[in-house]
């Protein structure tokens, strides 16, 4: 009896026997296709990220979520040693998103993924005098918002500073390097081939290359594109401030 004819005679269409699985089936193809869909916009298209400490400030502020090109220098091929191509490779000045070198002071979480701003290059000389950052002997300022950070104590120096010593080089024009590297006078240091160099904008609230070295180019993820969603994670006395204190003046703010 048709579907039709057996509304008509009061009666409820009958189904063919055997469909309610093959629904089911069509319905767990649908997720896992959705799914892969996702994996693979997430793997190698772009992907979200969470500011988590302050390194960054006044450029990125604790509780920006971004979102993270990956296709630009090339997709990392999840457990393996494999990047893809890009269509771009990391600048000087960039935001980039990588793989940390092992940090051997906090075994819970040797390799985080962090954000950073890529300051040097492979066979870049570099050092820092004063508190002034140096590239090739072309000094770096920053930006007069990332001056405006607070300065804290130049002259502190870490056990994990001694890296450096390896790279250390002789006879430029910033001179010798300083017996001990400090926070604010370190170098000249050549940067090795297949490796870049990274910095906070925050130059006194930033564990970064002064701590843990180089990057090789391998570990580089991806480069920030702009921020699409903030909230006052670090500074709100509000009950549930991803609600109540979003920064919507941040939200689409383009990351240079």
């Amino acid at each position: 009896m048709s579907s039709v004819s057996a509304l008509r005679s009061g009666k409820a269409p009958g189904r063919p026997a055997g469909s309610g699985g093959a629904t089911a089936w069509e319905n767990i193809k649908a997720i896992v296709v959705t799914v892969a869909i996702f994996l693979v916009i997430r793997t190698f298209l772009i992907e979200a990220y969470r500011i988590p400490s302050g390194s960054m400030i006044p450029t990125l502020l604790v509780g920006d979520w971004l979102f993270v090109n990956k296709l630009a220098y090339g997709p990392h091929v999840p457990f393996t040693d494999i990047n893809l191509p890009g269509y771009d490779e990391p600048e000087r000045g960039d935001v980039v998103v990588f793989v940390s070198p092992n940090q051997i002071d906090q075994p819970d979480d040797p390799t985080p993924t962090l954000v950073k701003r890529l300051v040097a290059v492979a066979g870049d000389t570099i050092w820092m005098r004063g508190g002034l950052f140096h590239v090739n002997g072309m000094p770096q300022k920053q930006s007069f918002e990332a001056a405006q950070n607070p300065v804290g104590d130049g002259g502190f120096s870490h056990p994990l500073f001694q890296w450096q010593k390896e790279y250390e080089v002789r006879g430029t024009r910033a001179g010798d390097p300083p017996a001990s590297p400090t926070l604010d006078d370190w170098g000249p240091l050549v940067v090795p081939s297949g490796f870049l160099f990274m910095l906070g904008d925050n130059r006194y609230d930033s564990k970064d290359g002064r701590y843990w070295g180089f990057v090789p180019r391998q570990n580089v993820r991806g480069r920030p594109v702009f921020v699409y969603y903030s909230y006052r994670a670090d500074e709100s006395d509000r009950p549930l401030p991803f609600l109540t204190d979003i920064r919507w003046g941040r939200i689409g703010t383009i990351i240079r």
